[in-house]
């Protein structure tokens, strides 16, 4: 499909003025979250970060997030149970309010991204020591669970071990627990779904929180090229002997992209030109439609039609 037409109409956020006074309205990284009474109202921007940093916008890569998010919720469901109550438009969400747990949940099968670059500087991964020799993009024996802090906008997230988050107290031993069990079995799940179609579910970023009944649930997104990392099945043995690097349907062809240019987060990133906007959303588009096995057909309103759909919900 042609997104040329989209470039100059992506949806880069709510402007809090647009709202009735008193409205708390968060804007995070990708996200716009307005707080109703025991609810929250998500919109997926088409806002793009990498290293932490909100660097651009990419066509209908909000409406692709939210939809695919959706499609794994929906999948996931019978391991843990999760925040959504309904889909309000293609990019936004009603979900129930949690206390979203403060440690990000990450679960990696393969030595590759941070973990390699820490492993090659002899660094543990979230404390855990990893054997001598091992190689960039190797599978592991069992997956890693590497949990990180939650950085403010603007600041890294950094690595934390299983051992430190409850000698801090940042989540209750009971909850931890099923935190780590529920994550196993989501990574599991999702690596099955994508070796359906093809694709090797690399790592990937859950968020957990606790709901007004105190159950563990799980929030933010699922399984999305947002916080996944996928390769293709067919050509990993072969580019992994090779030393080559792995074809990719997430967006480190992004984060590439900016290190190719010497940008990892500091000083001030390179402007992002349409080409690169255009090839990071085909690369949403098929990670979606891959994933899914759904034709992609954009359902997104325009911004002054989101507006209205999320004022009607207020």
């Amino acid at each position: 499909m042609d997104l040329k037409p989209y470039l100059n109409t992506t949806f880069t956020g709510f402007n809090p003025a647009d709202f009735p006074a008193g409205t708390k309205i968060h804007t995070g990284k990708v996200r716009d979250i307005i707080t109703l009474d025991g609810k929250l109202l998500i919109t997926t921007s088409d806002r793009i970060s990498a290293f932490d940093r909100v660097l651009s916008s990419i066509p209908c890569k909000g409406e692709l997030l939210n939809r695919m998010a959706l499609f794994w919720f929906d999948r996931t469901k019978d391991i843990i149970p999760n925040h959504i109550i309904k889909k309000v438009s293609a990019r936004t969400i009603l979900v129930k309010e949690c206390r979203v747990l403060p440690v990000e949940v990450i679960v990696r099968g393969y030595l590759t991204g941070s973990a390699w670059r820490d492993y090659q500087a002899g660094k543990a991964i979230s404390g855990i020591r990893l054997p001598e020799g091992m190689k960039c993009d190797q599978k592991f024996d069992k997956p890693l669970l590497t949990p990180s802090t939650k950085a403010e906008m603007g600041l890294h997230d950094e690595p934390i071990s299983r051992e430190e988050i409850l000698e801090r107290k940042l989540v209750p031993a009971d909850v931890w627990e099923k935190v780590e069990k529920a994550a196993f079995a989501l990574f599991e799940r999702g690596t099955e779904i994508a070796a359906r179609n093809g694709l090797i579910l690399v790592d990937t970023k859950y968020e957990f929180g606790i709901d007004a009944d105190g159950n563990v649930v799980l929030v933010d997104e699922v399984h999305t090229p947002d916080s996944s990392r996928y390769w293709y099945a067919d050509t990993y043995r072969e580019s992994f002997e090779a030393g080559k690097s792995q074809r990719k349907v997430d967006k480190e062809f992004l984060r590439q992209w900016l290190m190719d240019r010497g940008f990892m987060g500091n000083g001030d990133a390179p402007e992002i030109p349409d080409e690169i906007r255009l090839a990071v959303a085909e690369k949403y588009i098929n990670a979606f439609e891959t994933v899914t096995g759904m034709t992609f057909n954009p359902e997104s309103l325009s911004p002054e039609e989101e507006l209205k759909a999320v004022r009607a919900v207020l």
